[in-house]
């Protein structure tokens, strides 16, 4: 696939109950499309990381996933409602129609953003000048330069706080 598609979000944010976390990515990629929900692929560490962050048994269905999410008061949607993309690629997209997010934190009472991978944390920053994020590095497969304990470290103390180290 060479040509950019313009595509919506197609499935809208995951808010549970009494959401503490929220955790913002840039849009689905092409397996979460698939699946109409979050990191799909099944290299992306995004559950590894929160299970171990959370000490708990790592969700393998999507039943599992939205019932672990709302255990531990996660959130999780993207900083882009719609843009045009090739793929997955995150290095293609163009003409972003950014998320409201104050809506979100405000409706929800969300207590901590966090904002996986740092073009994620760049359109954050951009239309949300206001509103503080914690950035962790990406959990996508082509982010394979950084160790996982190098990761879990960066998004413990992130999700978390300072004050596990």
């Amino acid at each position: 696939m060479t040509d950019h598609e313009k595509l919506d979000h197609g499935f809208g944010p995951f808010i549970p109950e009494h959401p503490k976390y929220l955790f913002l990515g840039t849009f689905p990629s092409v397996k979460s499309r698939e699946q109409q929900f979050y990191y799909g692929h099944p290299q992306n560490i995004f559950w590894r990381l929160l299970a171990d962050i959370f000490q708990d048994d790592r969700p393998e269905s999507l039943a599992q996933k939205k019932a672990f999410l709302a255990k531990h008061g996660v959130a999780v949607y993207d900083v882009i409602e719609s843009c045009e993309i090739i793929g997955s690629s995150d290095s293609s997209i163009r003409n972003i129609v950014p998320t409201d997010i104050e809506s979100l934190v405000q409706a929800h009472g969300i207590e901590r953003i966090i904002v996986n991978g740092r073009l994620a944390e760049k359109i954050f920053h951009q239309y949300h000048p206001k509103l503080k994020a914690y950035y962790v590095p990406s959990s996508s497969p082509a982010n394979a330069a950084m160790t996982y304990d190098t990761k879990l470290k960066q998004w413990t103390k992130a999700v978390l706080g300072e004050d596990h180290d």
